[in-house]
């Protein structure tokens, strides 16, 4: 039965996805971020410093946490202040507004950048020295410890690469940094992508809300199939009518020279995800069981590659992103 849901980072390209679904089916949808938008009742605010907001959280049946400083090159102490600090900020919220449920926004990089082939929810975690690896370790812990204690029913999500129309980490950022000629992958046909159309991603979260055995559960959220980093970028390559595949390297010198440009355009005050943490993301040699969610939520992926990639491209091309 429909109820209220809160989203924060409401207004970010997973948020908005989430929003638009729980509309449709019915639900009435708060959400903060950190720009109001009225018109999908989203209202200005701070994760770190809830007290400007916390009051639109009130009568809500699901907590829908996604907001989260997502970068390889983030501070530390930037990341741990809202990906942390934010989430323990959101759990205390909605213990004392007796949320009935909320879903943790973790990622499959708290696996980090080396594990075995399908890897599923077992498998223990451990730090990496990446702000964000690291950070959302922290953050499913901090999560599943409210839970066990009682404060909250609580569910953690790892989602794969999330991709498909309005996606900025693997749509309009690779776009940008390959007409730059900044665009590099570390050994392209053997490092592996893990996506997930953001449509199919929605589904699971929704089965997982929904559910619940989901409660006090960590699930793998993924299309369920690993694809080389060539052929997923070598579609944005195609888009731009570049011939032959992007450029490839020895995943050691891509690395390499990742962290020099990065501390270069820092350098310069020029922000960029280049950096030693992007390049190990992208040199990732396999893939995570989505087996779980099958079997708990009976989550199973509609949207295939190819498919996706359609619908990308023709969200795009409207968007005038393939224009030199």
């Amino acid at each position: 039965m429909p109820g209220q849901v809160f989203i924060t980072g409401a207004s970010g390209f997973i948020g908005r996805a989430l929003a638009a679904r729980y509309r449709r089916d019915g639900w009435a949808v708060r959400g903060v971020d950190f720009q109001a938008d009225p018109d999908w009742d989203v209202v200005a605010g701070d994760i770190r410093s809830p007290d400007t907001w916390r009051k639109h959280v009130a009568g809500s049946d699901l907590v829908l946490h996604t907001a989260a400083i997502v970068s390889m090159v983030a501070p530390v102490e930037d990341a741990w202040a809202v990906n942390c600090q934010g989430t323990r900020r959101m759990l205390e919220i909605a213990r004392d507004e007796q949320v009935g449920r909320l879903l943790h926004f973790s990622s499959i990089a708290a696996y980090g950048f080396d594990f075995p082939p399908d890897v599923d929810e077992t498998y223990p975690l451990r730090p990496w020295g990446n702000s964000y690896v690291d950070t959302k370790i922290a953050s499913e812990h901090t999560v599943l410890s409210a839970h066990a204690a009682g404060e909250v029913a609580c569910t953690v999500i790892r989602p794969g690469d999330v991709y498909g129309p309005g996606s900025r980490a693997w749509l309009v950022e690779p776009l940008k940094m390959m007409k730059a000629g900044q665009f590099m992958l570390p050994d392209a046909a053997r490092s592996v992508f893990s996506p997930v159309y953001i449509d199919d991603l929605v589904d699971g979260i929704v089965q997982a809300a929904a559910s619940p055995r989901a409660a006090g559960q960590v699930f793998n959220l993924t299309g369920g199939v690993g694809v080389s980093c060539e052929t997923f970028f070598g579609h944005h390559w195609r888009w731009l009518g570049k011939p032959g595949a992007p450029r490839s390297l020895p995943a050691a010198v891509a690395e390499a020279l990742a962290g020099v440009g990065g501390c270069l355009m820092k350098l310069i005050g020029r922000p960029t995800e280049m950096g030693r943490g992007t390049v190990q993301l992208l040199a990732r040699r396999a893939t995570y069981s989505i087996e779980k969610a099958r079997s708990l939520l009976g989550y199973a992926p509609q949207v295939d590659l190819d498919r996706g990639m359609e619908q990308s491209e023709a969200w795009v091309r409207a968007q005038g992103l393939l224009e030199r």
